[in-house]
């Protein structure tokens, strides 16, 4: 019982930290690449508000469903009703990370295409890139109510998609790459959706002082493991456009 008490509570403070990483992964990650890409800036916002709504809608429609199982049955509801609910959100999470990691091996592949060296040092970024945020996505499937095993497994799945990414990014590049900044669009809509209509309700039930204090600071720490990243990344890919440059110039 200590154990599981443990273990919620733990749960809890990470889902703060879930917070974070997934706001920041969307808003200073994900869509600052697709909108760098130089792809139609309108289209890009309209595939955000789509992949918003659809996110929404997906949502409704489970909720219409169950309520029509039980409307006016006149039961109360069964035994793991909370757990059935939240694992909504925990099944929209891993649709957002599958596209996301879908794009990571598309990119991958094409850094590789480009020159191993870049492709080695692009596909570590990556990986050092999604510790935290596949942390906080098996956080939030927890919190959604699987176990420890199904969330592991469901997280091995949905990252299995960048092998999937990069095969189909290596062979079909010229075709895909135009397609990369709306797949990143994609994903951080599901990543938005997921952290203001989810899990940040979940932390406002919690308004004590103490508490909200530990929430920001986790939140913040969240934001501050991407922005970690995120500048380095972008550092590396500076450093790797700079050298062709360079060598340009001098001839």
């Amino acid at each position: 019982m200590l154990s599981l008490t443990v273990a919620s509570r733990v749960v809890e403070r990470m889902v703060s930290f879930s917070v974070g990483v997934l706001l920041a992964t969307a808003l200073l990650h994900s869509l600052p690449e697709a909108f760098e890409s130089g792809a139609d800036p309108r289209a890009l916002f309209g595939t955000l508000l789509a992949g918003l709504l659809g996110f929404f809608l997906l949502e409704k429609i489970s909720l219409l469903r169950h309520s029509h199982h039980h409307e006016g049955d006149g039961h109360h509801h069964h035994h793991g009703h909370d757990r059935e609910e939240a694992g909504r959100s925990g099944l929209t999470i891993l649709v957002g990370d599958t596209f996301h990691n879908f794009a990571d091996g598309i990119v991958i592949a094409a850094a590789f295409l480009a020159d191993p060296h870049i492709g080695i040092v692009t596909a570590l970024a990556i990986a050092a890139h999604e510790i935290p945020q596949e942390v906080g996505d098996f956080i939030v499937l927890l919190n959604a109510g699987f176990s420890k095993a199904r969330a592991f497994a469901f997280n091995l799945l949905s990252s299995l998609a960048a092998i999937l990414g990069g095969i189909v990014g290596y062979f079909l590049l010229d075709q895909l790459t135009a397609w990369i900044p709306y797949v990143l669009v994609i994903a951080s809509s599901s990543f938005v959706y997921i952290a203001v209509s989810d899990l940040m309700p979940q932390m406002q039930r919690r308004p004590r002082l103490k508490e909200s204090a530990v929430q920001v600071v986790l939140v913040a720490a969240g934001i501050a493991a991407i922005v970690f990243i995120t500048n380095g990344v972008h550092e590396q890919h500076a450093h790797s456009h700079a050298k062709p440059a360079a060598a340009a110039a001098a001839n």
